[in-house]
């Protein structure tokens, strides 16, 4: 349920595959195995070939070895690659805009994610958890060339942004350090904000508050078909906690209410909470909804899904207002 559809295109039609230090852990979004040529480069020689198999492996320093490897590389004729891969994200981009205007009862956490990335400053710092949060940071928030953006090394290491943005701020005073948290992560390890305010960091944690698990449910419906379990827990008002640290909390409740309070909280000179209340039910759409993902989900739902017929609503709903909108443009 993470990526992009242009990401998954290239992929599917790359003909070589060139990790350099990376232990990316979701295989089923590469190339299948043996389908086309594998590279990597790793400091670590364990690493080689641990993920996918690899026809050369290069153990040393990336930037050290992609100096040596990018002077033997010659440039393809063909654009066609390329090309196609242009016109996808531009495709993917009006998609991505048409989510991100999606109304409800329920403030949209890809509406509040698209209005918080307009308010950043050019040299922003951003420190993403994982979960659906990763999803909602990838592909909403818009990162430009002089900001620094930085997830889970293996995208599963939840409670990593707030240390992530404290150890920021650390290393760069008088930029913008940013953590963009699910309610989840922010939970795990709330105790470390208070290392923000005894250090007066100003760092800005952005809550999106779903009182869930909400990767965890996607998870048990889609690649299981089976209802949700022990996925929801108690409400924390993670406001209340920043004011009771000595630091600002602002709450969320209404969509009316955003671009005001991000004002407030990204001007404010100190350490920040704000918590904005989502639509819970929203789904993390993939790039490219198969079968499988539709199957599982309408068998989750008869076996007893909680609250069905609202995630079946945004779901169907969501899909036809997307392609109206696309019709229209």
């Amino acid at each position: 349920m993470l990526g992009t559809e242009p990401a998954s295109l290239a992929m599917k039609n790359a003909d070589t595959l060139l990790m350099i230090g990376t232990s990316f852990p979701y295989l089923e979004y590469l190339p299948t195995p043996g389908s086309v040529k594998g590279i990597q480069i790793d400091i670590i020689p364990e690493k080689i070939g641990l993920r996918y198999p690899v026809e050369v492996g290069l153990v040393g320093d990336s930037k050290k070895t992609l100096k040596n490897l990018i002077p033997q590389i010659k440039q393809k004729r063909s654009k066609k690659f390329l090309s196609e891969l242009q016109k996808s994200v531009k495709d993917w981009n009006k998609t991505i805009e048409i989510r991100s205007s999606k109304q409800g009862d329920s403030i949209k956490p890809q509406k509040f994610a698209a209005m918080l990335s307009e308010m950043l400053d050019d040299d922003a710092i951003i420190s993403v958890d994982s979960g659906t949060i990763t999803t909602w940071a990838a592909r909403y928030l818009n990162v430009g060339k002089n900001m620094k953006f930085s997830l889970s090394g293996t995208l599963a290491s939840m409670a990593c942004a707030v240390p992530y943005s404290i150890a920021a701020q650390v290393g760069f005073p008088k930029r913008q350090s940013i953590a963009f948290v699910g309610d989840g992560g922010m939970a795990m390890l709330l105790g470390e904000f208070s290392t923000a305010v005894k250090y007066d960091l100003p760092i800005k944690v952005f809550v999106i508050k779903n009182n869930a698990l909400n990767m965890i449910r996607w998870e048990q419906m889609a690649f299981s078909g089976n209802p949700e379990y022990a996925v929801e827990f108690e409400p924390i008002d993670f406001a209340k906690v920043a004011d009771a640290c000595g630091a600002k909390g602002f709450t969320i409740k209404k969509e009316n209410e955003i671009k005001k309070t991000l004002k407030q909280a990204l001007s404010h000179n100190g350490p920040v909470i704000l918590e904005v209340s989502v639509d819970p039910f929203e789904a993390p759409i993939p790039p490219k909804v198969n079968l499988d993902f539709v199957q599982n989900v309408i068998e989750s739902f008869v076996k007893g899904q909680p609250e069905a017929s609202k995630i079946g609503l945004n779901l169907l709903g969501g899909q036809i207002k997307e392609k109206i909108a696309k019709k229209l443009k």
